[in-house]
């Protein structure tokens, strides 16, 4: 079990980083574009993830990451960003629950999917 979360800490740091981004460009989307909590969330979803791919490639995985894969990772969480954001609008909930939900999701989900799909190690 100790080997699955093995740089989560420095994953969880970037993570950090990552919402303040995602955070802050949902906030000026919704704002001050009136774009849809879901395309919002989709979009500050996307500049996030590149940011912290280039940060976790460097920091937090020993491995390569694989574009292909990246792509995967991109289509999985970008999809769920867009599905959260989606609900989010279609009940009128607040732009607050549509990150914190999506915050929490993307941090665990973001993580396991980094290491098992992503950044995986290549069996020899």
């Amino acid at each position: 079990m100790t080997g699955l979360w093995k740089g989560f800490s420095s994953y969880a740091v970037i993570g950090i980083a990552n919402t303040v981004i995602h955070w802050q460009l949902f906030f000026v989307l919704r704002t001050a574009f009136e774009l849809s909590q879901a395309m919002s969330n989709l979009l500050a979803f996307c500049a996030a993830a590149s940011f912290s791919f280039y940060m976790n490639t460097l920091y937090t995985f020993t491995v390569p990451a694989s574009w292909a894969r990246y792509l995967v990772f991109m289509a999985c969480l970008g999809g769920l960003s867009l599905l959260v954001g989606w609900l989010a609008d279609r009940q009128s909930l607040p732009a607050i629950i549509t990150v914190v939900v999506f915050s929490v999701l993307s941090l665990v989900l973001g993580f396991l999917l980094s290491k098992w799909v992503v950044f995986r190690e290549r069996r020899r």
